[in-house]
């Protein structure tokens, strides 16, 4: 598991949301065809974490870049951008569609949600590129309904759990150790 997704997922964990990592959904051959991938292998989500409470499926998929330029807007903004391979989810509507709907079938198939779940899409990201691109994408995913789990949220999610009770995390210890 990549430490970035476990850091997400133990936050997400202590908002009160089941999280599981690296789900894999099983596209049936018809599904592969309509996205315009017949022989593509299950798709894989970084984080589901799930409100039974809500009955919610909030798709993460996480990009760390901490000591990279960051994610950049046009990345995800322009379908065609070359870079585009890595925010499928963001930029083909079809794709997002079928795979969102597969993996609601399958929760509900193994008794993991409730029937019908509202499913949504966001991006945590260590850094992004710069303010311009910070608020091109925050405008962006607002249209969308899509949420931008940035370094603000980090922090802010960092900061409560150096205040709440000891729990035996990495996350938990080191937010104690540095922001204490």
């Amino acid at each position: 598991m990549d430490t970035f997704e476990n850091l997400v997922s133990e936050l997400l964990w202590q908002e009160g949301y089941w999280v599981r990592t690296s789900v894999k959904v099983e596209l049936t051959k018809e599904e592969k065809l309509i996205i315009g991938r017949p022989t593509a292998p299950r798709w894989e989500l970084d984080i589901v974490a799930y409100s039974a409470r809500e009955n919610l499926l909030r798709i993460i998929e996480c990009k760390s870049y901490l000591d990279s330029r960051g994610v950049g807007a046009k990345s995800i903004i322009e379908s065609a951008s070359k870079v585009a391979g890595r925010y499928k989810l963001f930029t083909d509507g079809t794709l997002r569609t079928v795979v969102f709907n597969r993996l609601a079938l399958e929760m509900e198939k193994i008794g993991a949600c409730r029937p019908s779940p509202t499913v949504t899409l966001g991006l945590a990201c260590g850094k992004i590129a710069s303010v311009k691109d910070h608020n091109d994408l925050k405008a962006h995913f607002d249209k969308q309904g899509w949420e931008l789990l940035d370094a603000i949220w980090l922090k802010e999610q960092m900061t409560k759990l150096s205040k709440a009770s000891y729990e035996n995390q990495i996350s938990s210890v080191v937010a104690k150790i540095l922001l204490r």
